[in-house]
């Protein structure tokens, strides 16, 4: 059975959670965008024997604090969030479980606050170093990620609410697993507003570049500040149609100890399409934790 608790953290940053399990073992799981912490809630109930797992709404998502300013999304502070939420749920936990946004937070963590978990589980999310890559030489990543800039715009927010977010469920592409039950779900969280889950691409600067003065043409992210030396898996949609496949390419560089698990018939909702699948790779880096 899933609970709800909200997490108080310094800075008068709250987090709703949903949580389920009571095993030894202790599992964190951060969702992406346009999702929330419920889209977990069937991996902790096949892992709710062996494992406490606990899955936030991310800062700015449905029940948790969502300032409106732009620069309360830049990565360092919704990584905060997850190294205060992980140290108040009792560190280290054995398994971090990350997709999408919730993945780039959770690559970032991993890379400055390696204490805090044991083993690493990330699911169709680019780490930074080959996404800056690619979005700079790679055409294909550039037009695949050509929404990020869709979703800075200032309307975003009111156009993807339009008709019953009619812009929206396309990016599920051929869903069959969104049953209309699942469909109320998302209604419901993307009716606490959509100004805060946009807000992580207007403060990101890893997005197609539009100018010649856009900070991707310059950033640079120096290896020991994104190298992740915490054991890794990585399941790998291959049918994902906005991350390409080669954000792959010399991974191993920045993540020296990585597990690639590739699923050639799943998309970027591999967690949806497979959660068998997902959960027996979580159940894995459990027995190693």
């Amino acid at each position: 059975m899933t609970e709800t608790f909200a997490l108080a953290l310094p800075g008068g940053i709250t987090l709703e959670c949903r949580a389920a399990g009571t095993g030894a073992a202790r599992v964190v799981l951060l969702h992406g965008f346009p999702e929330a912490a419920f889209v977990w809630d069937g991996v902790m109930e096949r892992l709710a024997p062996r494992a406490r797992c606990v899955a936030p709404n991310l800062r700015g998502y449905a029940g948790s604090s969502a300032p409106a300013e732009v620069a309360a999304y830049r990565p360092r502070l919704p990584v905060g969030d997850i190294a205060a939420a992980i140290e108040a749920l009792g560190a280290p936990v054995d398994v971090l479980v990350a997709h999408d946004w919730g993945g780039a937070l959770a690559w970032n963590l991993a890379a400055q606050r390696p204490e805090l978990l044991k083993r690493l589980v990330m699911i169709n999310s680019p780490h930074p170093a080959t996404f800056l890559r690619e979005l700079r030489h790679s055409a294909e990543q550039q037009a695949a990620s050509a929404y990020m800039n869709y979703f800075c715009r200032p309307d975003a927010e009111a156009r993807l609410a339009e008709n019953d977010f009619a812009r929206l469920w396309p990016f599920f592409g051929d869903a069959g697993w969104l049953t209309p039950g699942l469909r109320e779900r998302y209604r419901e969280a993307w009716s606490h507003g959509l100004t805060g889950p946009l807000n992580y691409y207007r403060a990101s600067p890893l997005r197609p570049a539009t100018a010649p003065t856009d900070l991707l043409h310059t950033l640079q992210l120096d290896d020991t500040a994104v190298t992740v030396r915490v054991p890794t898996t990585l399941v790998w949609g291959d049918q994902d149609r906005a991350l390409r496949p080669g954000l792959l390419d010399g991974l191993e560089r920045w993540v020296p100890d990585l597990r690639l698990v590739r699923v050639a018939d799943a998309s970027h909702w591999v967690v949806h399409e497979r959660p068998d699948l997902v959960t027996a790779e979580i159940e894995r880096a459990l027995s190693l934790a």
